[in-house]
């Protein structure tokens, strides 16, 4: 026999016998067993995924949206306005007319928390956005520069986490506070801006010029390791300038960081903000802040304790959900998270 044939032979042997059973049609059941294992998935959809079984950073986003009603539909559900003095209710305790009571001119202190939870939060994520942006774009350029540029830049960064934040915080409020208040009142196109107050404004600002560093070092670490890979080398080859490789190719690939980045700066944001309102420099009155809420409550903190009581609270609640989901959304949009 060949050895041509002893193969064949062999062969024959080792194939499998089927049967009737073996050609049936895959019953529903098992149609729907292969398409969820098969089932296509994104980046998206696989951080939610994770983020869905972090149960902390669950409650902490329902806390969150919970905050949100309160302060933006909540004074709409209000009999009373923020400003408004109701005659003969001053300093009264919590009741049924007045949850959270009065202060010491009669206005009721539920919807001034409402309304001091909605600049918090204003200010808190339009400053965190105004952060995002400046720091995002610097970054970038600094990471994808390189060399003395590079080094330029970072020591500017260097430098201003150098100096004493606070301090240059209250500074800058208080010198482009009173040139914003003329330009305001003066200037009939920014008269709609009278509502909002200069102070309002200037905390913008001050967080556009002091408080970007942080971000623009993580993204100028993500567009180092980015800028080597291959597609990006591609681009080049084809052409691509500076710009389309910042905005098309290096701060889409970093958006996790920006995004896990932006939300633990709004807590930081608030609390910057509440501080400049309890020493009186933050939004203009009868404009209601926590921190300027808190800072009204503590001179009668002995007599009525819960004019400071529910304005810290709500700071501390506003800060806390907004720490809590933001680690969580770390850990979801990290892929070195996943099991």
């Amino acid at each position: 026999m060949t050895k041509e044939r002893v193969l064949q032979a062999l062969a024959i042997k080792a194939a499998p016998a089927f049967d009737e059973e073996d050609f049936r049609l895959a019953s529903p059941e098992e149609i729907r067993q292969i398409e969820t294992m098969n089932e296509a998935t994104t980046y998206w959809k696989d951080a939610w995924r994770r983020l869905k079984k972090n149960k902390v950073a669950m409650v902490a986003l329902c806390g969150i949206l919970a905050l949100l009603l309160f302060a933006i539909v909540g004074p709409f559900l209000s009999p009373y306005g923020y400003s408004e003095q109701i005659r003969g209710s001053e300093n009264l305790a919590p009741c049924f007319a007045h949850p959270f009571g009065t202060d010491n001119l009669g206005r009721d202190l539920l919807v001034r928390t409402m309304i001091g939870c909605r600049i918090s939060l204003l200010i808190g994520i339009v400053s965190a956005l105004i952060v995002l942006v400046i720091g995002s774009l610097y970054g970038a350029i600094s990471g994808l520069a390189g060399g003395m540029v590079d080094n330029v830049m970072m020591r500017v960064v260097d430098i201003m986490n150098a100096l004493p934040t606070i301090l240059l915080v209250v500074a800058i409020k208080m010198v482009i506070e009173p040139p914003l208040e003329m330009l305001i009142n003066t200037n009939p196109a920014f008269r709609w801006l009278q509502k909002i107050g200069p102070g309002f404004i200037a905390i913008f600002i001050v967080y556009g010029l002091l408080y970007w560093g942080g971000m623009a070092r993580i993204v100028r670490g993500q567009v180092l390791q980015l800028k080597e890979m291959e597609y990006v080398n591609a681009a080049v080859a084809l052409g691509a300038n500076q710009k389309r490789l910042i905005l098309k190719h290096l701060l889409p690939n970093c958006v996790g960081q920006l995004v896990v980045t932006t939300m633990l700066q709004i807590p930081s944001a608030i609390f910057t903000e509440a501080f400049l309102s309890f020493l009186g420099i933050g939004v203009s009155v009868p404009m209601a802040s926590l921190g300027s809420l808190c800072s009204d409550g503590l001179n009668g903190i002995i007599s009525y304790p819960y004019r400071e009581l529910f304005p810290a609270v709500a700071i501390s609640i506003i800060i806390l959900t907004f720490n809590l989901f933001g680690d969580g959304l770390r850990d979801a949009l990290d892929p070195r998270m996943k099991k």
